[in-house]
């Protein structure tokens, strides 16, 4: 039985989010075209026959601005520790020496493959170009060349991870999917809508959080606060005659009863909390620990 953990890591935008979810075969993270959309560790458990791989996704890896941002670079931290296989994803249109010194700087413990992303989007030589760069570093035991989003050589790097990971039993019994509750998602799909559906500050100044989440005989209720850090932001989450939050609530309800399975009744509340972002008490509060 071959059973471990295998944790992604690499800047913002590398495609985090889509390898894990190409590697579940399941849509776990959220993903946007925007920067640091990923705010917590996400664990994917794919149980099969003679193995056990827990996926970690992981917060792009910053300069800490603001205490979230603390947050989410431990969450960084804590997936070095417990890591038994790491999967460096690049861009492979990003500078090779920049991610270079962001993986020295991780000071890996665990083997690592580098993961050489959106070879659709680049021309066989710059590919092929990333891959010598990386071959020769210390921390990697081998380079794949993927695209997550197009699902090229998908089998192939999960064959390598199996070939990685030690043996032993299995982490999780039966046939769960991830050790994070539904709430939790519920909560990402809707913060996905606020990336997709605003622009500038809006998806980073905002958070959501659940107030009730109940299942019913005949559908789920949910009730949900999206917390903003200024009126004026407030103003355009509802937009105009509150068209844009009801479209907000459309497309996730949709999202979100595709998820759950079962009919869904979605209720949104805008709050305003100034500097939320900087502060412990409301960070806890946010699921932010």
């Amino acid at each position: 039985m071959k059973a471990g953990f295998v944790n992604i890591f690499g800047k913002p935008n590398a495609g985090k989010s889509t390898l894990l979810n190409a590697l579940m075969g399941e849509k776990l993270a959220i993903v946007s075209h925007k920067v640091q959309t990923t705010r917590h560790r996400i664990k994917g458990i794919l149980t099969g026959e003679g193995y056990q791989v827990i996926f970690s996704d992981t917060p792009g890896i910053i300069e800490p601005k603001y205490k979230l941002h603390e947050k989410m670079m431990q969450a960084v931290r804590n997936s070095l520790e417990d890591a038994d296989l790491a999967l460096l994803i690049v861009d492979v249109n990003d500078d090779p020496a920049e991610n270079d010194g962001l993986f020295t700087s991780l000071r890996l413990k665990a083997p690592a493959l580098v993961v050489i992303n959106k070879v659709d989007a680049a021309n066989k030589g710059k590919a092929e170009k990333a891959a010598a760069f990386f071959a020769g570093k210390s921390y990697c035991r081998e380079v794949v060349t993927i695209s997550a989003l197009k699902g090229i050589n998908i089998p192939f790097l999960f064959e390598r991870i199996l070939f990685y990971l030690p043996e032993g039993a299995p982490f999780f019994e039966g046939d769960e999917i991830t050790d994070l509750p539904v709430k939790f998602f519920v909560a990402e799909i809707i913060r996905e809508k606020i990336f997709n559906f605003y622009e500038d500050e809006i998806p980073y100044h905002s958070t959501v959080l659940i107030q009730e989440f109940s299942e019913k005989s005949t559908l789920t209720k949910i009730r949900a606060d999206i917390i903003v850090q200024r009126e004026t932001q407030k103003g355009i989450i509802l937009g105009e005659g509150g068209k844009m939050i009801k479209k907000l609530g459309t497309e996730a309800r949709k999202d979100i009863e595709a998820f759950v399975d079962r009919k869904v009744f979605l209720e949104l509340f805008v709050k305003v909390r100034p500097k939320w972002r900087d502060s412990e008490l409301f960070l806890k509060e946010y699921g932010y620990q």
